[in-house]
This record gives C-alpha cells, structure tokens and sequence, in this order.
C-alpha cells in the first residue's frame, strides 16, 4: 500500500516555525507528500525542510513573485519522470503543478488558482481550469493512468460547504466554477473522497482563520484526489485529517494499492 498526504500548508516555512512540518512526515510516515501554496523557493528553505530523510523532493515556484504559490513533492520511490507546469507559461509561470510519473500511475499536484480580486482573475482561473482538463485527458489517451490531488478552489455541491446559500454568488462556489468539476466527472475522474462517502456532511478541507470558522467547522471541501476511472479500483481509503493544525486548510491522504 502507498500513502499519499495532499495539503495546502498557506505558506511552508510558517507551518515548519510552527511545528506541523515534521510530524507529517514522523508520524504518519507517508510514501508521498503532495504540498501545495509553499510560498518559497528551495534556495530560501533550510536544508532540513528541503531534504527530508528518506525522500527526494521536487518544487515548483512562482516566477512572477517571491512568497506566492508554489507546490513540492516529497517521495521515498523517485519517480520516473517529473514534469513542472502543464506547457503553457501564463499558468506555469506561477509554480502551480507538478507532475510525477510512476511505473504504474501518474501523480499531479495542483495548487489551483483563487478567482477573486475581480473578473480578470477569475477568467484566469477558468482558462487554467480547462487547459489542465485538456493536459490531463491528453495523458489518458496516451495510455497514463491519472490521479491528481491538491487545492482546487471550489467546492462543487452545496454538500462540500457549510454555507452554500451564502456563497451562491462567491467565487469558490460560484455555477460557472463548479461546472468545470461537473466536466471532469463527466469525463470520468472520479473525486475519490465521495466515492468512498457520498453521504458525508460536515467534511471540510479548509476553514477562515479571521473568523475562527474552523473552531465552529464552518468550512469548505476544497482540497481533493481525483482518480480516473482505469485506477479507481486500486484505491483502498482516504480519509480527511481535520484535526491537523498548521495552516488554513488541513492534509487529506489516501491508499492505493
């Protein structure tokens, strides 16, 4: 079984002063750390943080802006292949995936783009929505089996947000960005958290700290693991762990075979 761990740390050297970087690792002793909204590039972290024991890691850092985005892999298997960025340098530019390639799976991290500060950001985060659907059904036809994981900014159904009726004109909820994911289930990646629990209420990835939302879990469910469908059948579990502190959204890990 291989453990994956995906979690928007809000900025990693913080969370390290903070004393959450460690035991994700000590702890839970996943085989593949997914960390999304870093906020660093390698050479401005210490040698500790950027080289775990036991893992090699890769990252992908904003170009247009030091302490913005950002995603890393952690890995005990080094992969195959590591590609930064789905090709296209708008959305590359700003450190927002990195694609790892194993003998038997393709593994992306994704740190999706926020949609507000006005109508031009979220028409970003929407081209950047469809080319990486396109980027992800390009490797399906040549024969990878994809599971994508990481910060998507949207809750899909009034299900993943314990206050959907108030969000209905916000960007994280709003029709146009939640029917971009209806387009990735209709083009069968499956979202691996409802698949195991399609019922589950209250289960939510990410909280607003200004507000102390996350002590009433008045939350969002916006961190996710994609599968498609031709590797569906090799997960086992996933699981959401809420009671970890460290940043404004909390780690979700899964099993595969």
């Amino acid at each position: 079984m291989l453990k994956i761990i995906s979690w928007n740390t809000n900025g990693l050297r913080a969370t390290v002063k903070q004393g959450f970087f460690d035991p994700l690792f000590k702890d839970f002793k996943p085989d593949i750390v997914c960390l999304q909204e870093t906020k660093a590039s390698p050479e401005q972290l210490d040698v500790f943080i950027k080289d775990v024991v036991g893992y090699t890691s890769y990252f992908s850092s904003s170009e247009i802006k030091k302490g913005y985005s950002g995603v890393a892999i952690y890995t005990k298997e080094k992969p195959q292949e590591v590609l930064y960025g789905i090709g296209i340098k708008k959305f590359d530019e700003e450190g927002r995936v990195i694609i790892a390639k194993y003998k038997n799976f393709t593994l992306i991290n994704i740190y999706c783009p926020n949609g507000g500060q006005g109508p031009e950001r979220l028409r970003y985060k929407l081209e950047f929505y469809d080319a990486f659907l396109n980027f992800i059904l390009k490797l399906r036809e040549k024969g990878e089996r994809v599971i994508f994981c990481g910060d998507i900014n949207t809750a899909h159904t009034p299900m993943d947000l314990a206050r959907p009726k108030d969000n209905e004109h916000n960007t994280g909820f709003l029709p146009v960005e939640r029917a971009w994911i209806d387009k990735v289930v209709a083009n069968e990646f499956i979202d691996v958290f409802r698949k195991f629990y399609p019922h589950q209420k209250d289960a939510y990835t990410y909280w607003d700290m200004k507000t102390f939302a996350r002590d009433r879990n008045i939350g969002w469910r916006i961190d996710y693991f994609f599968a498609d469908a031709n590797i569906i059948s090799k997960i086992n579990d996933i699981g959401i762990m809420n009671h970890y502190f460290g940043s404004d959204h909390c780690p979700v890990w899964l099993l595969i075979k």
